[in-house]
């Protein structure tokens, strides 16, 4: 079991805070909790279809030029969690970088965005489930209705303790080795029906420009999550040194699974036209069946399941971590008992518990079958409009001189450039996602559905800076 070293406590208090969470785990599990939230199974298995759809085989040069991008916002990221090693860790890092106004905006803006991305990944896994055990897919209530008992599930699993968490995770991460770097090098060595000139095809769809744009905003849903790592950095031994290794290393194993996935499963593929078509609904289930037999299917489903709720168990934790830094600054309401954390195993139960209560009601709030492009790309607008606000802190405060990397992880002289760079590549892809699109809504939406994730997360926005007007009470170190 992992122990706090003097170095951890000592800077914990340096930074203004007492060693209040258990500090349990090591480099392993917050590198898999990491990988757990990002998600190559949950990530991929999400937006295959839409891709492909939208520019043929070669939108996999879009999930490239996105893992790109992300990679430079998680050095970023690497380097402000090795400084500040706080729980919930944006609000935290752009408090000091850009002041408490500022930091209080972005921690809350990251929890509603976090929280609306657990409902997302809550909803996808259910019709999985339902297939699992029952052998048809849900719908309407009985889908929410199976979202909300996983929901419920993680809560449970995340009450016990950081180190149940921990071996729950390295559970769905033995399931994300078998259901994406298995599954991808068996379809690409034994079963290939297309040559590999084909990734680069656009296979008849005619994309324009703009088509290859919605693709790129897609792809965005793939790269999220690795910022949970930074989120328990309170609960990590040597977390100074751990953390950034298990930020950089998830976004990287995370990024080369998914291409791995997608290329394999578009290389096996026998009726490649009707993928690209839409005719078939489920691709990823239908070439793997295709391939290795009728009898994989529910097997596969089963190691689907397991990596969702990895992934939902990891992103309530990693989001019960943000209430509760925010909370132990009073920013939020009912700020002391969403701060206090459980006797016995020293985790944030209050804190997760409304995290849970929200997503829940996420899922009432005119979730549709139909509405999957929607909901991505609701979630992934909140948390690139994090990675953005951290960024361009950062930057900022390395222009005015106001900050300098000073922690054990740092990216020296070309530090600088790795920021303009990842400020670009944010403010680009921001944009990007946040544009409304037909494409990605249900067939013969509204204008009002097809803006509905810009408008939601333009009040969320509002709410975030009328909130940010409250006075802080606490100041940090």
């Amino acid at each position: 079991m992992s122990t706090p070293s003097q170095g951890d406590v000592g800077q914990l208090a340096e930074l203004g805070y007492d060693q209040q969470l258990k500090r349990d785990i090591g480099l392993f599990s917050v590198f898999s909790i990491g990988v757990a939230t990002v998600a190559p199974v949950v990530g991929l298995y999400a937006i295959f279809s839409l891709g492909i759809q939208l520019s043929g085989p070669a939108w996999i040069l879009m999930l490239l030029l996105s893992l790109a991008g992300q990679l430079t916002v998680a050095f970023v990221y690497s380097e402000l969690a090795s400084e500040f090693p706080l729980a919930g860790g944006p609000y935290h890092w752009t408090t000091r970088l850009a002041g408490p106004r500022y930091g209080m905006f972005t921690g809350i803006v990251y929890a509603l965005a976090v929280t609306a991305a657990l409902a997302t990944v809550a909803y996808l896994a259910s019709p999985w489930v339902s297939l699992l055990f029952t052998g048809s897919e849900p719908h309407g209530m009985n889908r929410a209705a199976i979202a909300m008992a996983l929901l419920l599930a993680a809560l449970i699993v995340n009450s016990c303790g950081i180190r149940v968490v921990a071996v729950l995770v390295n559970i769905g991460i033995a399931a994300e080795v078998i259901g994406s770097l298995g599954i991808g090098v068996v379809l690409i060595v034994f079963f290939q029906n297309q040559p590999f000139s084909i990734l680069f095809d656009t296979l008849g769809t005619a994309p324009t420009f703009t088509t290859f744009l919605t693709a790129l905003a897609v792809c965005g849903w793939a790269f999220v999550g690795f910022d949970a790592s930074a989120s328990v950095a309170e609960e990590t031994a040597g977390a100074g040194n751990n953390i950034p290794k298990a930020i950089i290393g998830a976004t990287a194993a995370v990024g080369a699974l998914v291409v791995l996935v997608a290329a394999a499963i578009t290389l096996a593929s026998s009726n490649l036209q009707s993928i690209v078509s839409g005719s078939i609904a489920d691709p990823v289930t239908a070439v793997v069946t295709e391939s290795l037999g009728a009898w994989s299917e529910r097997p596969f489903y089963a190691i689907v399941v397991t990596t969702f709720l990895a992934c939902i168990v990891s992103m309530q934790a990693y989001t019960g971590r943000i209430v509760f830094g925010l909370a132990r600054d009073e920013v939020l309401p009912g700020a002391n008992r969403l701060a206090k954390v459980s006797r016995r195993h020293q985790v944030p139960v209050s804190a997760m518990t409304l995290v849970t209560a929200m997503t829940a009601l996420a899922l009432l709030l005119g979730l549709n079958d139909k509405a999957i492009g929607t909901m991505i790309s609701f979630g992934t607008m909140g948390l690139y409009a994090t990675f953005f606000l951290v960024v361009a802190a950062a930057l900022l405060a390395r222009v005015t001189g106001r900050w300098q990397p000073s922690g054990a992880f740092r990216t020296g002289g070309i530090g600088y450039a790795i920021n303009i760079v990842a400020f670009a590549w944010l403010a680009f892809e921001t944009a990007n996602i946040a544009w409304p699109r037909a494409e990605l809504a249900p067939p013969g939406a509204s204008n009002l559905l097809v803006s509905a994730p810009l408008m939601v997360f333009t009040l969320i926005a509002i709410f975030a800076i009328l909130s940010a007007t409250r006075k802080h009470r606490r100041k940090p170190a």
